[in-house]
């Protein structure tokens, strides 16, 4: 269902934004304000979960991502339905993974997407029925094989013709039939970082419309139908994205090949899977599609493609997990050291530095990001400062937010808070510097959980050898 009307307009302080802009959007649903002027979630004041568990911690709005799993669901389920077909939601493991996390995403019914045996194994811990789940990955090791068939995965995402030949030996040795869906390079790159575009072909992932690859693939997965069940073609075009244009190319290219390996192989592929990458408002400029939007839009392109080709709908899967879990996360931190930069005789910059930094989140060193910030233990000054949110590691790349106006007055024992960070925050955490991960506390109407517990020296030096 579709997010109800959000009942609370919070200040926050981007680059884009002066601090007297209301701006909510970029903020979980069960972000509200204290009669003080700070900031809480779900009537927990972010200053006393701060007390409590420390900082830097991650907090997760569940009640706020279990809303997004479901309109997603429902949604696509209501798109795809109206033009007489399918679709399944996999949840992206690859975005945020934990145990709790897969017993909430297994609650409202999507499927779960893993890319490594660790992920697997979090999956494996939280009972996820192994039929609801694809695994992915560029180069699959045999025991990573080896455990999918053996949990019963429900499909595997095939990206070389040396992984054709371990899946079918492995599954050929244990008597199984095992279904398989082969990624294709599409060709279409999307409008976001280069890094994170996915279907452009000069990449590592997925099979080449160049050369015949995926028309051999093909061909080679049907001579081991006893061990390998074709079900169709995998594309992901790239993350971030807030149009279906690229989507469009996308499937039209995939449905041509469908067209050709019925023509040259006789056989009807039953499914398309599109992958992912619908975007999230990190800033309060970002204006991505809504979810009921992005449905329709996608469910129309894949009708006027099998229509255009004279193919049969296919059975649609779309594996989000950014769109799920990113709005639901927060950040907090503790702010260090407030220090002022003469940069130019026109600007002084204010180095915000507080207790957390790249170990946290690497999204802004590694692809430039860019976040919403907002003072959390009180209202702060009317005036502001331009300020560079900065974390305590030894690289000058160390950087949280790269420009925000902070109000004038932030000082040491402040707490800052930063939107959108429920994906690739904790997923891409290291422990740089010998800092240990923060923990994540799942916040509800019903209380705090730990959903992961805050790391220790002690952790770190448990893997020392003698």
């Amino acid at each position: 269902m579709p997010h109800p009307a959000r009942p609370y307009r919070v200040r926050v302080t981007t680059r884009d934004t002066a601090a007297s802009t209301g701006v909510d959007h970029v903020w979980p649903t069960g972000l509200t304000t204290t009669p003080a002027g700070g900031l809480a979630l779900h009537g927990r004041a972010l200053q006393d979960l701060s007390r409590e568990y420390g900082t830097p911690a991650y907090l997760m709005d569940v009640d706020d991502l279990r809303a997004r799993a479901a309109e997603l669901r429902e949604e696509f389920a209501a798109a795809f339905g109206a033009i007489g077909t399918t679709a399944d939601v996999y949840y992206a493991g690859k975005a945020f993974l934990c145990s709790q996390l897969v017993r909430v995403i297994d609650a409202e019914g999507l499927g779960l997407d893993v890319c490594t045996g660790g992920e697997l194994a979090v999956a494996r811990k939280a009972g996820f029925p192994g039929e609801r789940i694809g695994m992915h990955g560029n180069n699959k090791s045999e025991s990573e094989i080896a455990a999918a068939l053996d949990y019963g995965v429900g499909r595997i995402v095939v990206d070389s013709f040396e992984e054709i030949d371990r899946i079918a030996a492995a599954a050929q040795a244990r008597g199984l039939t095992v279904g398989v869906m082969i990624r294709v390079k599409t060709g279409v790159e999307a409008h976001t970082h280069e890094f994170i575009a996915t279907a452009h072909e000069d990449q590592k992932f997925g099979f080449s419309l160049a050369g015949g690859q995926v028309s051999r693939a093909v061909g080679t997965i049907l001579e081991h139908a006893d061990s390998l069940q074709l079900l169709g073609f995998h594309s992901h075009i790239g993350s971030q994205i807030f149009e279906s244009e690229g989507f469009r190319v996308a499937a039209q290219r995939l449905i041509g090949l469908q067209l050709e390996v019925a023509r040259e192989h006789g056989v009807t592929l039953p499914e398309l899977d599109l992958g992912g990458g619908f975007g999230i408002a990190y800033l309060p400029t970002d204006t991505p599609l809504s979810v009921r939007d992005m449905a329709r839009q996608l469910a129309a392109i894949v009708a006027d493609a099998c229509e255009s080709a004279g193919m049969p709908l296919p059975r649609v899967s779309i594996e989000p997990g950014r769109a799920i879990v990113g709005p639901a996360g927060i950040t907090i931190y503790e702010v260090g050291t407030v220090k002022p930069v003469v940069v130019s005789d026109d600007l002084v910059r204010t180095y915000v530095s507080v207790d957390g930094g790249m170990s946290d989140n690497a999204r802004p060193a590694l692809y430039r990001a860019d976040y919403s910030v907002a003072l959390a233990n009180r209202p702060g000054s009317e005036d502001t400062a331009q300020s560079r949110v900065v974390g305590k590691h030894c690289e000058s790349g160390d950087i949280v937010v790269r420009d925000a106006q902070l109000p004038d007055d932030v000082t040491a024992g402040d707490l800052l808070a930063v939107a959108a960070t429920g994906a690739y925050c904790r997923s891409l955490a290291s422990q740089y510097n010998h800092v240990p991960r923060p923990p994540v506390l799942a916040v509800s109407r019903a209380g705090v959980t730990t959903w992961l517990r805050r790391e220790t020296v002690d952790d770190l030096l448990a893997l020392e050898g003698e």
